[in-house]
């Protein structure tokens, strides 16, 4: 996190107050108790982290190393959300679904993706290898690796 955050000045400051830190550490905890079949109380770390955070992430979400959440607030991952390693996800940020139907219903981002202020990326779609959403971006189809997405709804620049 302290490479990708020029803000961030120390580690000790990054633990102490970076909400999208604490909110992917409260993440692992929920996601190991819906994994252990604890639906219900995993339901309840989930919902206590994000009264604390402004970040929401559903405990059945997939979530790789290293994952930077910077700001934080407003941040929503859905249920059958897959996010792979090296990901950077800034505030605003949705990862939802387009229908209510069971199954696999949300994105999957691979490695090394970045999702601007404010994008919603919706639906079953995958955002491939190193792609880039822009800030404010509506993304509902995939995005090659390497890509990059902008407006609404999204066009690939």
């Amino acid at each position: 996190m302290l490479e990708r955050d020029p803000a961030a000045r120390n580690a000790f400051e990054v633990i102490l107050t970076a909400p999208g830190l604490h909110a992917v550490w409260n993440h692992r905890v929920a996601h190991f108790l819906w994994t252990s079949g604890l639906k219900t109380l995993s339901r309840m770390w989930a919902y206590a982290g994000r009264s604390v955070t402004g970040v929401e992430i559903h405990p059945a979400a997939k979530i790789g190393r290293r994952l930077v959440i910077d700001h934080g607030m407003g941040v929503v991952i859905g249920e059958t959300a897959i996010i792979g390693d090296d990901c950077l996800i800034y505030h605003g940020v949705t990862l939802g679904s387009k229908t209510g139907e069971h199954g696999k219903r949300h994105p999957t981002l691979e490695n090394n993706v970045v999702i601007g202020a404010g994008a919603a990326v919706i639906g079953n779609i995958t955002i491939h290898k190193g792609a880039r959403v822009g800030a404010g971006a509506v993304v509902t189809h995939d995005l090659a690796a390497g890509a990059t997405a902008v407006g609404n709804p999204s066009k690939v620049l």
